[in-house]
């Protein structure tokens, strides 16, 4: 059946570009019981031979079929230096399917899929190859019913996004016929300074329409990121203490317990900063920040996320307030590892950091003295994602000092991975006849309140492309912003030799716990 793709005018086209809206007449808006199904569309897949397609791209791919919200007029095409057939890449994608896929292989769904499944051979500057791509699209549309709704998903490094855009312009296949769409999907990082992304924008500009261009950050789609805005806006027992009267500072932390594994070559020079800190953790930020928005369409919801990123201040001292670390040998978990100098394909002499911590503002008056700290790194303690909104302590405590000595902060702790969910920690009186008052947890899980499991981010990100709903996409606005928050740290870093060592299996670089202890906080342990 035909779903809506996006809200429609009435005369029942698209606000965008001119382009069909599907519609099922016998779907009431109101009734959340059916979910949005995707119009006749296909996606074409860039490197897809690589990680990302493998264990996340394809089997997403599998998993919207599998829950009925691909159409029966669905395409996937594949494109690569592989000399392979259709039914080779089908294999191929089978084989990856069978192993990362979330939902249980059904055969019926495969064979229908794989129907629709075509590969191109060819290499990014390879014209005639496009040309061959432009052919396979035009099958789909013959033989599949596809309509011309193609999306193109460049899982490339970052280099290579120009040329390809370049190719898909020569080649006509940016530019939709009329009722139809093109999009382009690009993988974050995009660019790897103000000045690159600017012109990395301007390129793909000149071949796809502004709304035509989604930028993935892939923390947008996780269900524990989106439950943010339900908290906050959705409870009268959050907003009001969610400001500067109330909070302490706020945490955000990404860590990982792995090294780099085979990623020298897209990591180094990149660093941890650029890999995460610019785009998830920006992101988290203002989605913790920002004040309620009109609606959560996605003009909207831009609007409130670029005041955040536009009141970001910079600490004076860059040197007191922000902390770079680089791996070194240790322990992870029983195992013994080497250190990032010694990994395969890094220069020993690298000065690329695998950790990074930074102190910013936020110049609002919601937020006017509250830090928010944020950190990522590689090769930790443990693989957590969370955001801790840490509150003041009460003005006055009636109990003697031995009674609270076990009291800490009360917290809103938001768990992004795994485990997603919330906790909050508060104050409670311990069994006995003693009054003592210790720290306790309140946890809400999403795998124990809810019987269906969460759908992963790449199938949320993928649908919302194909429906063209972009609320979950940074917007170019957002991402020159985040450059803008970032290249003075690292122009700044750039100066400062090699970055401090830290033992594997470690929380990080002693210069970021003196970093918090200057304010008079500490990280805590997720």
């Amino acid at each position: 059946m035909e779903h809506t793709s996006s809200r429609t005018t009435e005369d029942g086209a698209s606000g965008q570009s001119g382009e069909r809206s599907w519609t099922n007449p016998l779907l009431d808006p109101r009734d959340l019981r059916m979910p949005r199904i995707a119009g006749p569309s296909s996606l074409v897949i860039f490197g897809v031979t690589g990680d990302l397609a493998k264990k996340k791209l394809l089997p997403a791919v599998y998993d919207l079929s599998n829950r009925g919200l691909l159409p029966a007029s669905f395409g996937l095409i594949g494109f690569g230096r592989r000399d392979w057939s259709a039914d080779q890449f089908a294999a191929f994608a089978e084989e990856n399917v069978r192993a990362h896929s979330r939902t249980p292989f059904n055969e019926a769904t495969w064979r229908h899929l794989a129907e629709g499944m075509r590969f191109v051979k060819g290499d990014f500057d390879d014209a005639d190859a496009f040309r061959r791509l432009s052919r396979t699209v035009s099958e789909l549309d013959r033989d599949r019913g596809t309509r011309g709704n193609h999306a193109f998903y460049m899982s490339i490094p970052p280099k290579a996004f120009p040329v390809v855009a370049e190719q898909l312009a020569a080649s006509g296949l940016s530019k939709s016929a009329p009722g139809a769409w093109k999009r382009v999907i690009i993988e974050k990082p995009f660019g790897h300074d103000l000045e690159s992304a600017r012109e990395l924008d301007r390129v793909v500009g000149e071949v796809f329409e502004p709304d035509s261009v989604f930028r993935i950050d892939h923390y947008l789609g996780k269900e524990t990121v989106q439950n943010i805005m339900a908290l906050r806006f959705a409870n009268t027992m959050f907003e009001p203490v969610w400001n500067a009267n109330y909070v302490s500072h706020v945490q955000i932390t990404m860590a990982e317990d792995i090294g780099i594994g085979g990623r020298a070559g897209y990591y180094d020079g990149i660093g941890a900063a650029r890999d995460v800190i610019q785009n998830h953790l920006l992101q988290l930020m203002a989605l913790t920040a920002m004040e309620e928005p009109v609606s959560f369409d996605a003009a909207d919801l831009t609007a409130e996320k670029t005041k955040v990123l536009s009141a970001v201040r910079l600490p004076k001292d860059l040197g007191a307030h922000t902390a770079r670390g680089q791996y070194a040998a240790g322990w992870q978990g029983s195992q013994p590892v080497i250190g990032y100098l010694q990994e395969d394909g890094i220069d020993p002499s690298s000065t690329t950091e695998t950790y990074a911590a930074i102190r910013l503002d936020v110049d609002t008056r919601r937020w006017a003295g509250v830090p928010f700290y944020l950190r990522t790194g590689k090769r930790l303690g443990k693989r957590t994602s969370e955001i801790a909104v840490v509150f003041k302590r009460a003005p006055h405590l009636p109990f003697d000092a031995t009674a609270t000595r076990e009291l800490g902060a009360n917290a809103v702790v938001i768990r992004v991975q795994p485990d997603e969910g919330v906790t909050l920690r508060f104050g409670a009186k311990t069994p006995g006849s003693a009054m003592e008052v210790r720290d306790v947890n309140m946890d809400f899980s999403y795998g124990r309140s809810f019987t269906e499991a969460s759908p992963e981010a790449y199938e949320r990100l993928i649908l919302d492309v194909l429906l063209g709903d972009p609320p979950l996409f940074p917007t170019s606005g957002e991402v020159d912003l985040s450059w803008k928050i970032l290249d003075p740290i690292e122009e700044y870093w750039s100066g400062q030799g090699q970055p401090e060592p830290y033992r594997a299996g470690t929380w990080g670089p002693a210069q970021a716990d003196r970093m918090l202890a200057a304010d008079g906080h500490h990280w805590r342990m997720p």
